[in-house]
């Protein structure tokens, strides 16, 4: 048997949901011979996983389900075909139809793995198989465009402080957009350039200045909604606005059709499942191995506020969700670790 965190319905009212989850022993599942069966380090909460557990997000699982995308953890279980992995750490995201890492266990195939360096923090790689490859994918489109500026909302989240890091790696400028002062506070404090704040009388105005002053033709938009017109009407042409999450639970509106049609702007979506499976096996290694020597070295990390034990699951995605900028909750299925 395993502790684990277990949804039995899903809801659209959030506090609802959260309500809904319930810490129960489950039964653990025997490997079969190509999976594994990993104990949990930990395991964070992201957007994505709060979507989850209201029923808006594309992924759909067969109830009840234990939440939870993604984890660090060692394996301690192999099926015949994986014996070599057997004391391995490793990083996963898991979007199965199975059970999820809110969990002391969690059984995946080799496809789900990422195999860490001796070196990495565990805590770390318990956030490195979304956000970073995500950060590093967005990024990849404004390379690809020889972008000399981008735009990224949500600024205080942990997407945009990666693309920060390759913005400077890149020497491409970066404008920030946040909803609130203190954000705003910490990221000029930070050392940051261009920081606007959506609250502001005249913020519209600064940020279609600013945007076609350094020619900002890329945006990642986390937030949807009445944001992304707000973010495509104000870029330059030959800009493309890249949707990536959907904060705001609203669809896109606001999209001016003349910018749409004579200003040659495209409005795309990146999902990071379909931009893994188009890489081959030994590129995504390559990426990996880069990523992990980042958070090494310590250029790159992944703020978190908070460790929770799965028995305070209700009241750690409340403190998340309350100030989701402060950085990630952390569950630790081992409470001696809280």
């Amino acid at each position: 048997m395993m502790k684990s965190i277990v949804l039995h319905q899903y809801n659209r009212n959030v506090l609802r949901a959260l309500l809904s989850l319930k810490v129960e022993h489950i039964e653990r599942n025997v490997p079969d011979a190509d999976e594994v069966v990993i104990k949990v380090h930990a395991a964070p909460a992201n957007p994505s996983d709060i979507a989850f557990i209201q029923g808006s997000y594309n992924v759909v699982k067969t109830l009840p389900v234990v939440p939870g995308f993604e984890g660090s953890g060692t394996v301690v279980e192999a099926g015949t075909e994986l014996v070599n992995l057997l004391g391995k750490k490793v990083s996963f995201f898991a979007q199965n139809d199975g059970h999820g890492s809110w969990s002391e266990y969690i059984t995946l195939k080799k496809g789900d793995l990422i195999q860490l360096r001796d070196n990495m923090d565990m805590d770390q790689a318990a956030c490195f198989a979304i956000n970073p490859f995500t950060a590093f994918g967005l990024f990849n489109i404004a390379i690809k465009r020889s972008s000399s500026a981008v735009i990224v909302n949500a600024a205080g989240g942990q997407v945009p402080a990666f693309i920060r890091n390759l913005a400077a790696q890149h020497k491409v400028e970066v404008i920030n957009i946040v909803r609130n002062t203190e954000t705003a506070k910490r990221l000029v404090e930070a050392g940051e350039k261009y920081v606007l704040n959506e609250t502001d009388e005249e913020f519209e105005r600064v940020l279609h200045e600013l945007a076609r002053q350094l020619d900002a033709t890329v945006a990642f938009d986390a937030v949807g909604g009445a944001h992304s017109g707000m973010l495509f009407n104000a870029m330059p042409p030959d800009s493309e606005l890249v949707v990536y999450g959907g904060l705001s639970n609203k669809p896109i509106t606001d999209i001016s059709v003349m910018e749409l049609i004579f200003r040659d702007k495209l409005i795309s979506g990146f999902n990071l499942s379909s931009w893994r499976q188009e890489l081959d096996q030994d590129k995504f290694e390559h990426i990996s191995y880069l990523l992990q020597e980042q958070f090494i070295k310590g250029a790159w990390k992944t703020r978190i506020q908070r460790m929770i034990a799965l028995d305070e699951v209700v009241n750690g995605l409340k403190s998340y969700l309350g100030n989701m900028s402060d950085g990630k909750v952390l569950f630790k299925p081992s409470s001696d670790e809280v």
